[in-house]
């Protein structure tokens, strides 16, 4: 089994090396994996230029990199196309580098609906109006925490251990993966800059985790949501890494629309969502997005989010 496991992580790495979700989304093969990682290799290609406006007759789906792209590409096919048989309209996932690009694909219109990052929503809901149409249920709840995690033989048992390594953020409008931690360091009297000795960006929480996993840094902060899924997928990231702290709960990644997406639109895809855990189909995709259902938002649940977002840009003002 440990042979099996090692196994899947190379096959993994190799993929998680690849780094640009244009690649995948093209269906360009992937390269061989490297003998070590530079931190060069998580820098994000930028925008595909090549995506326009949504034409008529078609639907699509943005996803925010929580995932690296082989993985979120794959997994939310199927979702994707599941609304659009339902809606009447030809399918397709578009994959984001970062979650600002995702948030720029729906202010202009260019996708129909998107998954995004709690920050990312807050931040698009403040700027035009981002409205949530659908959020998951996961262990019967809509919350998810913020893991500060290290590599396992690590000494450092809480955030004040790490001062002066290098350390993992997963985007910079990311909740779990920047700005919890962020904030913590606010409350501490410290900036990622003052505290770490260097801070990367791995553009999502399982090349966080697999960062982590190869030493490539020294702790990183990521979903909680994230981190659980592979770790039951993958022995070896409980055999190599340690979780010290969990922040949170914070409201959960919701799927948001342009409040001006077409009304009739808005209300089938909001229908089909809420509805799918009635069908076997339905069932079976959210059985592999490793979610019960999708709820109606209540948007209080954003509130301590909110509040961290308020504090971090008030502390940014007030600093000379």
């Amino acid at each position: 089994m440990r042979t099996a496991a090692r196994d899947r992580l190379r096959r993994y790495l190799a993929d998680f090396l690849v780094g640009v979700g244009v690649l995948i989304l093209a269906g360009c093969g992937l390269r061989s994996p490297s003998s070590s990682i530079r931190l060069s290799d998580f820098e994000p290609a930028g925008p595909d230029q090549s995506v326009s406006s949504v034409p008529r007759g078609q639907l699509r789906l943005a996803v925010a990199p929580v995932y690296s792209p082989r993985r979120t590409f794959q997994v939310y096919r199927d979702l994707a196309a599941h609304l659009g048989r339902a809606s009447g309209l030809t399918a397709e996932v578009i994959q984001g580098k970062t979650y600002a690009e995702i948030n720029d694909l729906v202010r202009s219109g260019t996708v129909t609906l998107a998954v995004v990052c709690t920050n990312a929503y807050i931040e698009g809901q403040e700027a035009f109006g981002m409205e949530a149409v659908a959020v998951p249920v996961v262990q019967q709840r809509t919350v998810y925490y913020s893991y500060l995690i290290v590599p396992r033989e690590s000494p450092a048992r809480r955030l004040e251990d790490l001062r002066g390594v290098t350390f993992a953020f997963s985007d910079p409008l990311s909740n779990s993966g920047r700005l919890a931690a962020v904030y913590q360091l606010l409350l501490r009297g410290e900036t990622p800059e003052s505290f770490f000795r260097r801070h990367i960006f791995t553009y999502s929480h399982d090349n966080s985790i697999h960062a982590v996993v190869r030493k490539v840094v020294d702790g990183a902060a990521v979903d909680s949501l994230v981190y659980d899924y592979a770790a039951a997928a993958d022995p070896d990231i409980i055999a190599k890494t340690r979780v010290i702290e969990r922040w949170g709960p914070y409201g959960i990644n919701p799927i948001a629309v342009h409040p001006r997406l077409n009304p009739a639109v808005k209300r089938t895809l909001q229908r089909t969502l809420l509805g799918m855990h009635r069908t076997a189909e339905g069932r079976d995709i959210l059985a592999r997005l490793g979610i019960e259902r999708f709820v109606e938002p209540d948007d209080r649940i954003y509130n301590s989010v909110r509040a961290m977002r308020a504090r971090v840009k008030q502390d940014l003002r007030d600093r000379p």
